[in-house]
């Protein structure tokens, strides 16, 4: 037990180390920060102190507030702390020269504790004479505001001591999940489709970075569109993290990185903090505008062949429902192409003219939709079924015909490489999905939005686009397969 009077240390004074040692010393321990650069411990101490009196200052802080904060001259100053967070740079070999020296000053029971995103604590505590005493404590950017927490044991980790930071940072207020020490733990693993897949659909060049983004938000409702997140976390440090967990999985296809964005890590084109990414920044940067269909007139019917899964778009359109004498589950246009939900598989695998219509979130709150048409498929086609989905209130999309769109092919992504993570023991069904939507924001965890779909909708989807691209990178997980056979929940 780490008691709330127990002093922390923190090694590395950048926004996150600085971040850890704010969020400790407004929870009431005495802190000691260490910075191995000269005074850049001692700015970061009073840049802590003058957020945290704004804080109060807004209101946002019942203050006032008794920050005891400390610069540490040396590792040797850290000789009393209870617990040592280490923030440093993502190397290997400098975490254990760190953590090795520290074993010299400080107590055996002192916790150690190292901040990695994408290194194992297993790797990390080798060669130390107590291994059982490190453990992953990964906080998330910016630290005083993420609430998540992943805590990591490696091979060696002393349960008691995943136990003692789990209650530490549950009093700092902190929604702790556990993790196993594979590559990228829960978030930076699972989330890695989030981009890849925005970005594979760049490079077949179904639609624009900011098209896929305005798709992904106004109709898969995530917060923010991978491209506009690329560019707010760096090229450059996203590209690393997917190249360190491609690497780590021994070059699986389903991690494998993008030449288009390697491509843009070489320019330089970084993101915000160059002013320049997949967008632009700065005082005269225009956003990019998404390739939205023009207004158009809406058919005066469709014909509904059985119960189509695009019942709840149909029905916000106002446009008259006719009965079909099929019951396959397709809408019908009046020039008589096909209006069909996507399955992962594009419009041209439909053998007729048809249009595909992405999925969403939630059809009755959608704000935008991307649809697809099949090769050869009239242009009058296309505009029916844009006007139907736009009197529906929808901001439509056309895209190139790609199998399983944007949102479809991204989400049956996500739930694959969870389901994956929960198979492997990488965490619990429910921390996986706790992980992913205080993480990264997501509107539903991965595994709940696989139930709302059904498995088998997820393998079916996953299974067409193996097919039709013929590569392993698709392939379901293996527990996905059961449980879809077993019609059993991802939960």
């Amino acid at each position: 037990m780490i008691e709330r009077a127990a002093p922390v240390a923190v090694i590395g004074a950048g926004t996150m180390g600085a971040g850890i040692a704010q969020v400790a010393a407004v929870a009431g321990h005495p802190v000691v920060l260490y910075d191995a650069m000269e005074g850049v411990a001692g700015r970061a101490v009073t840049a802590i102190r003058d957020r945290v009196a704004r804080l109060v200052d807004k209101g946002r802080l019942q203050g006032p507030v008794e920050l005891r904060l400390e610069v540490a001259a040396g590792l040797a100053d850290l000789a009393g702390a209870r617990c040592v967070i280490e923030a440093v740079a993502e190397d290997l070999a400098v975490k254990q020269a760190l953590f090795a020296e520290l074993e010299k000053v400080v107590a055996p029971d002192c916790v150690l504790a190292t901040n990695t995103s994408s290194l194992s604590p297993t790797a990390v505590a080798a060669g130390l004479s107590y291994p059982g005493r490190l453990v992953g404590l990964h906080f998330f950017n910016p630290a005083p505001v993420m609430r998540l927490v992943e805590v990591v044991s490696g091979l060696a980790t002393d349960p008691a001591v995943a136990a003692a930071v789990t209650r530490l940072a549950e009093d700092w207020g902190k929604q702790v999940v556990q993790a196993s020490a594979t590559p990228g733990f829960i978030v930076n693993r699972v989330a890695r489709p989030f981009y890849a897949e925005a970005l594979r659909l760049a490079e077949e060049q179904a639609a624009s970075p900011a098209t896929i983004d305005a798709v992904l938000t106004r109709a898969g409702g995530f917060r923010m569109g991978p491209f506009a997140l690329m560019d707010l976390v760096g090229q450059d440090v996203n590209e690393a993290v997917t190249r360190s967990v491609w690497a780590a999985f021994g070059y699986d296809p389903r991690f494998a990185p993008s030449l288009l964005q390697r491509s843009l890590v070489e320019a330089g084109w970084l993101g915000r903090k160059t002013g320049r990414g997949w967008f632009r920044y700065g005082d005269h940067a225009v956003p990019p505008e998404p390739d939205a269909a023009p207004g158009g007139s809406a058919p005066s019917y469709v014909t509904e062949h059985g119960e189509s899964p695009l019942r709840a778009l149909l029905g916000r359109s106002g446009v008259e429902i006719r009965a079909g004498e099929r019951r396959d589950g397709t809408a019908e246009l009046p020039g008589g192409a096909w209006l069909v939900r996507c399955d992962g598989r594009p419009a041209a695998a439909l053998g007729r003219p048809a249009v595909v219509v992405d999925r969403a979130l939630d059809d009755a709150a959608a704000e935008g939709i991307a649809i697809a048409a099949s090769d050869g498929c009239p242009a009058a086609a296309r505009d029916e079924a844009t006007g139907l989905l736009q009197a529906a209130g929808l901001a439509v999309y056309p895209i190139d015909d790609v199998p399983g769109l944007v949102v479809t092919r991204t989400v049956a992504m996500l739930v694959n490489g969870a389901v994956d993570a929960r198979h492997k023991a990488v965490a619990s069904a429910a921390d996986i999905d706790t992980a992913m939507r205080l993480g990264t924001n997501y509107p539903l965890g991965p595994l709940a939005w696989g139930d709302r779909w059904g498995p088998a909708t997820v393998v079916a989807v996953l299974d067409a686009m193996q097919a039709w691209y013929g590569e392993d990178r698709y392939r379901p997980s293996a527990l996905l397969r059961r449980i879809a056979a077993a019609g059993g929940s991802l939960t």
